[in-house]
């Protein structure tokens, strides 16, 4: 009989963290620049200008992701870290009645009642917190907040999309800017939606379709009110 062998398994959850910061970030950097850039080319601003605009709005861009992002995440950890220690003095009061309601979280998935009190007594034996942490609050260390790594992924991510609709202003021509822009910012967005749904085994389809919808939209809404503005002055 041959020796038994450790069975690895990669699930797409250990990316949920780092690629929503990242997929949000780019998508976020090319369509807010990229429509930033068309309305101030559409209301006849000068290249240079709509060039220095475009600068101005990758770092303030990035800066605001970064510290969006972090804000946001902290939030969920400094709940997190709320609820595992209310959790903690539950389990020193009183800790059969939390060994019974971890049974009763089993029961409740389909384990006999025996077994289900077997379980949750031997898990709470090896791990009391972190049994509780998993089945009955739903955090683990797979899931659990990462503020820091969330901020760097989006401002990084941020800067990164936003690079593109601006090379291509600095590229262009200034008599067709604005479609150069418009095509290049909605490639990306179809190629970045693709992308982000084959990774986290989503419709490849359907993933490009949304995000280059929404980056059209967005982009069509900022040309217009750019022109009435630019007309107006």
């Amino acid at each position: 009989m041959t020796g038994s062998r450790h069975h690895t398994e990669r699930h797409r959850t250990d990316r949920i963290g780092w690629l929503r910061a990242a997929v949000l970030g780019a998508n976020d950097g090319i369509v807010s620049t990229a429509s930033l850039l068309v309305g101030v080319a559409a209301a006849s601003a000068s290249h240079g200008n709509i060039l220095l605009t475009g600068v101005a709005g990758l770092v303030a861009g990035a800066m605001s992701m970064a510290a969006g992002e972090y804000v946001s995440v902290h939030s969920q950890a400094d709940t997190e870290q709320a609820d595992l220690a209310r959790e903690r003095a539950e389990l020193e009061q009183n800790h059969p009645a939390e060994c019974r309601e971890l049974a009763a979280i089993y029961v409740a998935r389909g384990l006999e009642p025996n077994l289900a009190e077997q379980v949750a007594e031997q898990l709470m034996a090896h791990d009391a917190l972190g049994a509780h942490a998993r089945d009955e609050l739903g955090i683990s260390e797979t899931l659990g907040a990462r503020p820091i790594q969330a901020a760097l992924a989006s401002a990084a991510s941020f800067a990164v999309g936003a690079a593109l609709p601006l090379s291509v202003t600095a590229l262009a021509p200034e008599p067709i800017l604005i479609p150069w822009i418009s095509g290049a910012s909605l490639a990306s967005l179809a190629l970045l939606g693709a992308i982000a749904a084959r990774v986290g085994g989503a419709s490849v389809l359907i993933g490009a379709w949304r995000v280059t919808f929404w980056g059209a939209l967005a982009m069509a809404i900022t040309a217009g009110v750019g022109a009435a503005f630019g007309g107006a002055i």
